[in-house]
């Protein structure tokens, strides 16, 4: 995966990111950490390309993140599972497809068993989001952005609402992921889960990059802002 960050400014009332610039090559697996507040779940929702920033420029792999061809490559998962309600968890995914590509239902079908049973839900296809536990709903969650078949899947503290058990069944079924051959960009407060999943590690604070690097940054911080998050976190 190349990224390509560029001069990147994005204000809301205030400047949350302050002119970052970032150019890296070759990583697989990128985690954003910092505080609450340090600018990540905004930093990986314009590298999504679901908000556009206010000034600077943005690409992965070649593509603006703004174009419509870079949008059809990724998938998200959000910090809640954004399920529809109403529908069960496979309708969850059997309806993006065809609607949004265009899928025959029976493809559909045969695409959502595969994603669902691969994330341990094959006895869960036709219950209600309400109907089982958060960390289910999120793998389903997740289940529905891999079945779009995306280049990169963004996570954006999938398991911020969960307690440590569901934390940890979520995350697991994620690092089963590895082999799939995707690409990940994802934000989370679980310092054990960047330090197995992440290949390269981007520290925010006060909307800045104060440090970047491989995983064995955090256990050896060159910064002191560094050195006090990990105090914090650990």
């Amino acid at each position: 995966m190349k990224i390509d960050i560029k001069n990147l400014v994005h204000t809301y009332d205030k400047d949350v990111l302050k002119d970052l610039s970032l150019t890296l090559e070759g990583y697989h697996s990128i985690g954003i950490i910092g505080v609450s507040g340090s600018g990540k779940s905004t930093l990986i929702r314009l590298l999504s390309g679901l908000e556009k920033a206010t000034q600077g420029e943005l690409s992965i792999n070649g593509d603006d993140v703004s174009s419509d061809v870079y949008k059809k490559k990724i998938g998200f998962v959000f910090q809640n599972h954004n399920l529809f309600p109403h529908l069960s968890l496979k309708r969850n995914i059997t309806l993006i497809l065809e609607k949004t590509r265009n899928v025959d239902p029976e493809k559909a079908s045969a695409i959502a068993d595969k994603y669902l049973n691969l994330l341990h839900l094959g006895d869960q296809h036709y219950k209600l989001p309400k109907n089982v536990s958060g960390g289910q709903a999120q793998r389903a969650s997740l289940a529905r952005a891999l079945a779009m078949d995306p280049e990169i899947i963004f996570l954006d503290e999938p398991t911020s609402s969960l307690d440590p058990i569901l934390t940890d069944e979520v995350l697991s079924a994620v690092e089963e992921l590895k082999g799939l051959g995707k690409d990940f960009i994802f934000v989370t407060h679980v310092m054990s889960f960047v330090k197995d999943f992440a290949d390269y590690v981007i520290f925010l604070e006060d909307g800045k990059i104060v440090e970047h690097g491989e995983p064995n940054i955090l256990d050896n911080p060159k910064t002191n802002n560094l050195k006090a998050f990990m105090k914090k976190v650990r």
